[in-house]
C-alpha cells in the first residue's frame, strides 16, 4: 500500500460515549469482519470488558477503504479505553497515530475525561476530527454540546461531525473525513528500518507478540530483529496485521500497524516503547518511546497457597507485557507470607489486575488495603520513599512526612456545586478555580431551563480520593458529574501509622498512614468493621487501633459457647454451675496458649468499605 494512502487513527472519548459502538460500525462499513462473525462491542474481547461494559485494552484493526474518489486507503484504527485508569493505554495508542476522532456524547456533552484527552492528542500534534454520537437518542441535547465545544476548544460548527454510532447515521462521512483531514504517515521509506512498540502480549506457541508502529523503512518475515533498548535479537517468526485477528503478511511497510512474532520466551526482553530495528543494518538512534507512567495506589498481592508464590510471579511478568502501567516488586509480610507489592493508576486498574490474575491464571489471591507512595524525611537528613505503612520507620527517627497531591479536575451542572464544595472540603481539598462551560438558558418566563455546566478545579491529597471520593462525588451528583486527576508534587502533612492489633498481635498488612485528626475516628470505625468480619473463636478476640503505644480504638470479637452438660445429669442446679465454671476456666487458659486468628480476605480490604 502507498504511504500516502494510509491513515493511522484512534477513537478517544471520556467512558460511555460511543467509542465500542463507533468502532463497530467503521469495521462494519468497510467490511472488515463479516456479517456471521460480527458482534456487538467487537474490538473488547477480553471476559471483563464484556461484562463491564468498558473498554480495558486499547485493541487495534486494519480496515480498508474505498473512497468517494475511488481510491482504496488502508486504516489503522486503534480503539482506546475512556476511564481515567487506562490513561497510559491512551497515550500508547496517540503516539502510534497521525490523527484522533474525538467522540462527544449528544445527551452529556464535555466531560473530565474528554478534556484530558484532548490535551493529550494536542502534544502528541494530532489532527482531532470532533464528532457529536448519539443523536438518535430522546435526551440528545445537539445545541448545548455544540454551543460547550466551541466554547472549550474553539470548534465551529461547520468542524463537528453529527452522527448516532448505533444506527450507523453519518458513519460513511466520517470516513471521507478521516481521509481528508488526517495526514498520512510521514517516514523514510528507504530507511533503515525503526518502528515503535506500542502494546505486546505472551503467546505460548508464538512467544512474545511486539505489537508496532512502522516509522521508517521495512521488515520482512525473513529478517532477524533487535530491540535497541535491550539489546536483545531475536528471529522474526511471523509478521501480520490485525483484522482484528492476527493476520499473516510477508511483512511490513513504512506507517503501517501490525505484529511481529519474536519467539523470545523471556517476557521481560521486551519492552513498550522500545524500538525495533533489523540486526543485519540496525538503526543508530532509538524513537523517542513513551514517559514512563508513575503508579497513583500500592497494595500487597499474596497467593492464598504459598507454593502458589512461583506461580504468581510468572504470571504478574505476562501480565506485565500486555499491561505496561503495572509494576511489582517482592514483599513479604508476617500475616501473609511471602507475595508482591504492586503500582497501579487507580483502584478500577488495581480490581482490574486482581480479577485477572485470578481468572486467567486460576490463582487464589488475597490483596490488602491500597496505599499510596510517601516520602519520608528523616532527622538524620536522609530521604526515604515508601510504599507500604508498615516500611515507616520509628517516630523518634522521623522529620516530616511528605504526601502525594493531585490536580483534580470535576465537570458538573451548577446546582451540585455546593454539594462538590462540601466533599472536597471535608477531604482537604484546596479550591484552584471554576469556570463555566456554557451559560444556563432561560425560558421566556424567566425560569432555568437547565444549569450551566461547570468545570471546578481543585489540588486534594491522593489519599483522600483513593477510596470513597468518586462514589460520594457520583450520590452527591445524581450521577451528573466527572473527574479526572493528574499528580502535581508533594506536600508536608501532619500524618501518623495508624497499626491494627488483633488478639494483641500487630497485622502488618491491616496498617495504615492517615492525617491525625481522622485517625481515631478512622480506628473506631474499623475495629468495628473488623468485629464483624473476624470469625468468633472459642476465646475473646480483642481488635484494637493504635497511634505508637496509644490505643485510639478496641472491640471484641466474641467468645463462641460450646458447654457440655451430658456427664452431669440429674442433681441441683449448682452442680451445673460448678460444671460451667470449670470448663470456663479450663478454655480460657488453654486458648490463650494456642489460639491463633485467620483473618479473611474481606478484613484486608474493609477500608474500602467504611462510611
Amino acid at each position: 500500500m502507498p504511504q500516502d494512502h494510509v491513515r493511522n487513527f484512534c477513537i478517544i472519548a471520556h467512558i460511555d460515549h460511543g467509542k465500542s459502538t463507533l468502532a463497530d460500525r467503521l469495521i462494519e462499513l468497510t467490511g472488515a469482519v463479516s456479517e456471521r462473525k460480527m458482534t456487538a462491542q467487537h474490538l473488547d474481547t477480553m471476559e471483563l470488558e464484556r461484562e463491564r461494559g468498558i473498554t480495558i485494552k486499547a485493541q487495534a484493526v486494519r480496515l480498508q477503504y474505498k473512497a468517494n474518489d475511488g481510491i482504496e486507503y488502508q486504516f489503522n484504527l486503534i480503539d482506546t479505553p475512556g476511564h481515567v485508569d487506562f490513561a497510559y493505554e491512551v497515550s500508547r495508542s496517540l503516539a502510534a497515530c497521525e490523527g484522533a476522532v474525538l467522540l462527544v456524547d449528544a445527551t452529556q456533552g464535555i466531560q473530565a475525561q474528554t478534556i484530558a484527552n484532548v490535551y493529550l492528542a494536542l502534544e502528541n500534534d494530532l489532527e482531532i476530527i470532533p464528532v457529536l454520537n448519539k443523536l438518535d437518542m430522546p435526551a440528545a441535547q445537539p445545541e448545548r454540546v455544540m454551543t460547550e465545544l466551541e466554547q472549550t476548544f474553539g470548534y465551529g460548527e461547520d468542524e463537528v461531525l453529527k452522527i448516532s454510532a448505533k444506527t450507523g447515521d453519518g458513519v460513511a462521512e466520517l470516513l471521507e473525513q478521516i481521509v481528508e483531514r488526517i495526514a498520512p504517515p510521514v517516514g523514510q521509506v528507504d530507511g533503515k528500518f525503526r518502528a515503535l512498540i506500542f502494546d505486546s502480549k505472551y503467546d505460548q506457541f508464538k512467544g512474545v507478540i511486539a505489537y508496532i508502529r512502522v516509522m521508517h523503512g521495512s521488515l520482512k518475515s525473513s529478517d532477524r530483529v533487535k530491540l535497541m533498548g535491550t539489546g536483545v535479537k531475536a528471529e522474526v517468526l511471523e509478521t501480520g496485521f490485525f483484522s482484528p485477528v492476527l493476520e499473516k503478511t510477508n511483512g511490513l511497510e513504512t506507517g503501517e500497524v501490525g505484529y511481529v512474532a519474536t519467539g523470545l520466551k523471556d517476557v521481560k526482553a521486551i519492552r513498550v516503547g522500545d524500538t525495533m530495528t533489523v540486526s543485519t543494518d540496525p538503526a543508530t538512534e532509538a524513537l523517542p518511546g513513551y514517559t514512563p507512567q508513575s503508579p497513583m495506589v500500592f497494595t500487597g498481592i499474596f497467593p492464598t497457597e504459598g507454593e502458589d508464590y512461583p506461580e504468581l510471579r510468572d504470571a504478574l511478568d505476562k501480565l506485565q507485557l500486555n499491561d505496561a502501567a503495572l509494576v511489582f516488586v517482592p514483599e513479604s509480610s508476617a500475616a501473609l507470607g511471602f507475595g508482591f507489592r504492586c503500582g497501579f493508576l487507580g483502584l478500577l486498574h488495581m480490581d482490574i489486575v486482581q480479577e485477572r490474575l485470578e481468572r486467567e491464571y486460576g490463582l487464589g489471591l488475597i490483596a490488602t488495603a491500597p496505599s499510596v507512595s510517601y516520602e519520608i524525611l528523616l532527622k538524620n537528613g536522609d530521604s526515604i520513599t515508601i510504599d507500604n505503612p508498615s516500611k515507616l520507620p520509628d517516630h523518634n527517627q522521623l522529620a516530616d512526612i511528605l504526601e502525594p497531591w493531585v490536580n483534580i479536575t470535576i465537570v458538573t451542572p451548577g446546582r451540585f456545586i455546593g454539594n462538590i464544595m462540601e466533599l472536597v472540603t471535608t477531604k482537604r481539598g484546596e479550591y484552584k478555580k471554576m469556570e463555566y462551560l456554557e451559560p444556563a438558558s432561560n425560558d421566556a418566563s424567566g425560569g432555568t431551563l437547565r444549569d450551566a455546566r461547570v468545570l471546578l478545579e481543585y489540588d486534594i491529597p491522593l489519599s483522600e480520593i483513593l477510596v470513597d471520593f468518586h462514589d460520594k462525588l457520583k450520590s452527591g451528583t445524581q450521577g451528573y458529574a466527572s473527574m479526572d486527576y493528574s499528580r502535581i508534587d508533594n506536600r508536608s502533612a501532619d500524618l501518623v501509622k495508624l497499626d491494627v492489633l488483633v488478639n494483641h498481635e500487630p497485622v502488618d498488612a491491616l496498617s495504615m498512614i492517615t492525617h491525625r485528626d481522622n485517625a481515631a475516628p478512622f480506628g473506631r470505625a474499623l475495629t468495628s468493621k473488623l468485629k464483624d468480619l473476624i470469625p468468633r473463636q472459642m476465646f475473646d478476640v480483642p481488635i484494637q487501633a493504635a497511634i505508637g503505644g496509644k490505643i485510639v480504638a478496641r472491640a471484641n470479637v466474641k467468645a463462641l459457647r460450646k458447654n457440655v452438660l451430658a456427664k452431669c445429669y440429674g442433681g441441683d442446679i449448682t452442680r451445673k454451675r460448678k460444671l460451667l465454671e470449670q470448663q470456663k476456666k479450663g478454655k480460657k487458659r488453654r486458648m490463650k496458649m494456642v489460639g491463633s486468628i485467620e483473618v479473611p480476605q474481606e478484613a484486608f480490604m474493609a477500608v474500602l468499605t467504611l462510611d
